[in-house]
């Protein structure tokens, strides 16, 4: 019998944003949670992460913004999955994102938002029950 695999998670931090404390912690979180985790560090562009995602054939992208471009970049990022028929793939986002653009970005198909102060043990459960392997 062949085990389930693990959920894979990709954690980006897109742009010119140079603060990676959170990205690096909310990662920690996730491979202590038994996820499969890759971390893109610093200054990826959109076409950069949708690539790696692809190739690492990840179940979830997880954007970190504290730069204010999050509109843009996450944006962009879901479009870009959309573009490479790879949009089964859930994209959430974090960090310093006005209460405005939240719902905006929702629309736009990130899945979640999580807003600083956001509990780890919370977002690990999200990631639990809306993220699900794309193959065994």
């Amino acid at each position: 019998m062949r085990q389930k695999r693990r959920v894979r998670v990709m954690v980006a931090k897109p742009g010119l944003d140079g603060h990676d404390r959170g990205a690096r912690i909310i990662a920690r979180a996730y491979r202590d949670a038994g996820f499969e985790v890759v971390y893109t560090g610093l200054h990826q562009t959109p076409e950069e992460i949708v690539a790696a995602a692809i190739q690492e054939d990840v179940d979830m992208i997880g954007l970190s913004s504290l730069a204010g471009a999050h509109k843009y970049l996450f944006l962009a990022v879901v479009e870009l999955l959309r573009e490479k028929a790879a949009d089964d793939i859930v994209v959430c986002g974090g960090g310093i994102i006005p209460d405005d653009d939240i719902e905006k970005l929702k629309e736009s198909g990130v899945k979640e938002v999580f807003t600083p102060g956001t509990p780890l043990d919370d977002i690990v459960k999200w990631v639990q029950n809306n993220v699900t392997p794309r193959q065994d």
